[in-house]
């Protein structure tokens, strides 16, 4: 066992100099058998103990001084002590934690940067790029924001559960990709290396027993609607809200667009000058270039809109990127929570009585369409961007009826704003 040295006290090693040469010298500290505190040339301190592990001389050291003082460095050798004498060396003790702690942070990936990585994994198995995108945009949506910053190891079933839940009934057959594509994720992270254990977002005999099943529930053609008679009151309560929420949900109802579409708006594929906006084919639904004429509401709602110099996005989110579907959706909830709150009877949609939603703006313009005026209903079709189901008449049509389509939207904006004479317009040039 080595000698004890003589205590020193705190001063004793404050006042501890190099006595000169180009090695460091070690001096005894006392307290505790083989601690040292080593000087060098250049007057750096650090703390050494001295001591014999198994068959091995051992330097270890114990921190800097004064980070660490003389109390923390006695009390740190006779740790280190007492683990020798139980048969553990600490300097190996050391580089095994060091090396969990890094293997753990490699391991450390965010569900965002899985996404990231699985995606590109899985380049070669997309068809084309609007399917890959079409896996970003819903994970993006509906996943990330609630999961995007959690380690991939540390997501539970409860979690994926929270994400799952306020779509299961009025977008379920979303839901159900969603979740299909959450699981895909995690699967490719345990097989990375990156978490273990049953994935969470399995369907059997894990999220089946806490949610109904997919063909028990509403399916994706049944977004709740708004009622016709209710969409000025409805519009009217919108454009007293701020936000770019607000102004996005006022955007898709004056253009009856679908949500990814408004949300992902950029400021080069729109007009207004011209007053349109052509929204490429990698961002609809169908694949190809839709145009859409703007009303004179659509452009001065454009107009009012504060630009991002480093931003391209119309409806940027607050910390950056586009704004999540949620966005959009909480919007709408509130303003039918408002109105029920003070006595009114909301916002519902006129068969199933539920809360209106904004897919279902479409529905409500291609009521309008058809309850309200003498639009050709082709012209609605287009306007909404759905397929031609006529293969015969898709082969031959080359235009989009793009002016027609203009006048169309302008009494649609008329009518939403409340004009009292919008109707009569209609009818006076298509009676």
């Amino acid at each position: 066992m080595p000698k004890v040295a003589e205590e020193l006290t705190a001063l004793d090693v404050k006042r501890l100099t190099h006595p000169g040469g180009k090695r460091n010298v070690l001096f005894s500290v006392g307290g505790v058998p083989g601690l040292h505190l080593q000087v060098t040339p250049n007057s750096g301190r650090s703390w050494v103990l001295r001591a014999t592990v198994g068959t091995l001389r051992r330097d270890i050291g114990l921190g800097g001084f004064p980070g660490v003082t003389l109390s923390q460095a006695r009390d740190k050798a006779r740790e280190a002590r007492a683990k020798i004498e139980s048969g553990i060396d600490p300097v190996e003790a050391r580089k095994a934690a060091k090396a969990s702690l890094v293997a753990a942070q490699r391991r450390g990936l965010t569900f965002a940067d899985a996404v990231d990585r699985c995606l590109a994994a899985k380049l070669d198995a997309f068809k084309n790029p609007k399917h890959r995108q079409q896996w970003e945009n819903t994970l993006a949506s509906y996943a990330t924001p609630d999961l995007g910053r959690m380690l991939v190891q540390d997501i539970t079933t409860q979690d994926v559960l929270r994400v799952l839940q306020p779509h299961w009934t009025d977008r379920t057959e979303t839901a159900s990709r969603l979740r299909g594509r959450i699981e895909a994720v995690l699967s490719w992270a345990t097989v990375a290396g990156h978490r273990t254990g049953d994935n969470p977002a399995r369907w059997a005999g894990n999220l089946k027993e806490l949610l109904p099943a997919p063909s028990k529930v509403a399916t994706e053609g049944n977004h709740p609607a708004l009622a016709l008679d209710d969409a000025p009151r409805w519009f009217a309560a919108l454009q007293t809200r701020e936000g770019f929420g607000a102004r996005a949900l006022e955007l898709l109802a004056l253009t009856a667009t679908r949500s990814q579409e408004v949300r992902g708006a950029t400021w080069d594929e729109i007009d207004l000058d011209k007053a349109l906006w052509i929204i490429p084919g990698s961002r609809m639904k169908m694949g190809k270039e839709h145009r859409v004429p703007l009303s004179a509401r659509a452009v001065a709602l454009l107009k009012a809109l504060t630009r991002q110099e480093d931003n391209l996005l119309v409806f940027p989110a607050a910390r950056g990127g586009m704004l999540s579907d949620m966005t959009l959706s909480a919007t709408m909830k509130r303003m039918h929570e408002s109105a029920v709150a003070e006595g009114g009877a909301g916002f519902l949609d006129r068969v199933s009585k539920r809360p209106a939603v904004p897919h279902g703006m479409r529905s409500c313009f291609r009521d309008w369409v058809a309850e309200k005026t003498t639009f050709p209903g082709d012209m609605a079709e287009v306007a909404l961007a759905h397929r031609i189901s006529n293969a015969v008449e898709a082969s031959y049509r080359r235009g989009d009826m793009i002016e027609k389509r203009r006048r169309m939207m302008e009494d649609w904006a008329d009518f939403m704003a409340g004009d009292k004479n919008a109707l009569l317009v209609v009818a006076l040039r298509h009676g």
